[in-house]
């Protein structure tokens, strides 16, 4: 870094100036010095320094995370970051001293539930770091002032914001990466994290879309598309799955549109991560859109014909009819969408198709909703995603003459009504398959597994079946699930290569000899200092590190 003099000092000495006294004039003016003698202070025997309250690092964190599994993605790197570098991570927001919220601008109600999850910490006196969509997108809005905000692109920088949060400071970072002015993908793969599901490992592939639909706020925030590199990825998915991760989700806000931006594509990222993949594990796509998947049917058509690539597909169509895809600006018509259906439904057995519908949306007419009804009626979705619309600020459908709201409401009803009339499962009673098991149920009586089309199939909660592939036979069918008793002569396959990490571990830390994870550090400069004896020196200390640190750095 160039230096704030315009000539170098090339000795110590040369910083005496001409004006400035001789030695000998300064010995000669100590002589009209005066001592003066200092009163000595009392000592505070009972007085008891509370430097733990003030020095980052030793709080308790409270992350409250909203919105799609990309998000949740950006929430266990938080997280994980913040953990390795000695927080505390609580599912208690009542003993937390921080609660960093993770926002989604989908849809309205998610805003105000992050919009009032602010309001109750700030009611509680609890300090408060935004994350997420919502303030990407709109950092200016009257809520957030005063908050500090980490940016969706910024989030490898969440124990600085947090740190000065914890001091009271207000800080918002913001920006975009970028490498040789082309905008990245986000921060490094390679950060610690702490997986919600250590069975299941979340891998954002991309970031933004190459879309501009009328009605979304997210494309404010995520911006335009920005691809990870093919190795990068497969070196994630390499190391998760050393950490005894069975389950690989790929998230994007459109995964089919992957690598346009770095001259590859979503077939080319599949086939290299599928040589990955451990006998017995599983990968799940993200969600696509029709445009993107059009030229790649034929290798997707393979590629989730795979038996360790779960055979779904999430392709939303959000209506059937042309002139709302026209207003909504979706670059598709509902023929196109019909043929990646009817493609891979004929070319990959038992596939999974889920697909988003939007209801109301700003100049749909009464023909318009029946053609989606229709569409729905044919192809009786198994997975449906209905939405009603709500104008997000900022948008151009927000500017759009409106459906009337109860009209909105009469269509969302009508289109729940139908898809709760059909049993997409009922054909499956008496087969038997092989699920992997990966999670528990919301009522904690069963496990969660997954079968080759990722259907819900609810099996014994017996320990050993946790993480494992099993084989069952299905004896009932829901709406939403499928019940599984496991065949008595089958033994439980274990995909996994290493013992999974324990819930709320810190995955991406480094090993010792004896096994135990090393102990995280703070940087200062280029120089690493442990967190942990900063804590014991103080923050005097702390600083006076962080001094020497930089002027060290600045010398040499």
């Amino acid at each position: 870094m160039p230096s704030a003099c315009d000539s170098l000092i090339e000795d110590i000495e040369d910083m005496v100036s001409f004006g400035d006294p001789t030695p000998h004039e300064r010995q000669s003016s100590r002589k009209s010095v005066v001592p003066r003698a200092r009163k000595k202070k009392e000592s505070v025997s009972n007085e008891e320094l509370q430097a733990d309250s003030l020095i980052p690092g030793t709080q308790k964190i409270w992350m409250k995370t909203w919105g799609c599994s990309h998000n949740s993605s950006d929430g266990e790197y938080m997280a994980g970051q913040l953990a390795s570098s000695g927080y505390q991570m609580t599912d208690d927001p009542t003993e937390a001293d921080l609660w960093l919220l993770n926002s989604c601008t989908v849809k309205n109600p998610a805003e105000d539930h992050f919009r009032n999850s602010i309001r109750k910490a700030q009611e509680q006196q609890k300090k408060v770091v935004v994350a997420g969509c919502v303030p990407q997108a709109q950092p200016r809005m009257d809520y957030l002032k005063g908050l500090s905000i980490i940016g969706v692109q910024q989030i490898d920088r969440v124990v600085e914001v947090v740190d000065e949060a914890v001091k009271g400071h207000s800080v918002r970072l913001l920006g975009q990466k970028k490498d040789g002015g082309r905008r990245l993908g986000g921060a490094r793969l390679d950060l610690p994290k702490i997986r919600k599901n250590p069975l299941i490992e979340i891998i954002s592939i991309n970031t933004g879309c190459l879309n501009a639909c009328t009605y979304c706020k997210t494309k404010h925030a995520r911006g335009d598309l920005a691809s990870y590199p093919v190795e990068e990825l497969v070196e994630r998915a390499r190391q998760s799955f050393q950490e005894g991760v069975c389950e690989v989700w790929l998230t994007s806000e459109d995964t089919g549109a992957y690598g346009r931006d770095i001259g590859t594509d979503l077939p080319t990222l599949l086939w290299r991560l599928v040589e990955e993949i451990p006998e017995g594990a599983m990968l799940r796509l993200g969600m696509t859109n029709p445009p993107y998947i059009l030229e790649h049917l034929e290798e997707m058509a393979k590629i989730l014909n795979h038996p360790r690539v779960y055979a779904f597909l999430h392709v939303p169509v959000q209506s059937a009819s042309d002139s709302v895809l026209m207003d909504m600006k979706r670059e598709y018509c509902i023929d196109d969408f019909q043929r990646v259906v009817d493609f891979l439904k004929e070319r990959v057995p038992g596939v999974t198709i889920a697909t988003d519908v939007i209801c109301g949306f700003p100049g749909e007419t009464e023909d318009d909703f029946q053609a989606t009804m229709d569409l729905v009626k044919c192809y009786r979705f198994p997975s449906l995603f209905i939405n009603q619309f709500y104008p997000r600020p900022g948008t151009p459908a927000a500017k759009m003459e409106q459906v009337p709201a109860h009209v909105k409401k009469q269509r969302t009803k009508a289109l729940s009504q139908l898809f709760h009339s059909y049993n997409p499962y009922d054909h499956e009673v008496g087969q038997r398959q092989r699920v992997l098991v990966t999670e528990e149920s919301f009522d904690a009586q069963y496990y969660v597994a997954h079968n080759k089309s990722y259907e819900q199939v609810l099996v014994p909660k017996r320990p050993e079946f946790k993480g494992k592939m099993i084989e069952v036979d299905i004896y009932e069918a829901g709406k939403h699930y499928l019940k599984g008793r496991p065949v008595e002569d089958s033994e439980p396959f274990t995909p996994s290569i290493a013992a999974p990490l324990e819930k709320g571990e810190v995955s991406g830390l480094m090993q010792v000899a004896n096994g135990v994870q090393a102990a995280p550090a703070l940087l200062v400069g280029s120089y690493s200092l442990d967190r942990e004896v900063l804590k014991k020196l103080g923050m005097g200390l702390v600083l006076a590190a962080a001094v020497l640190a930089f002027v060290v750095e600045k010398l040499y």
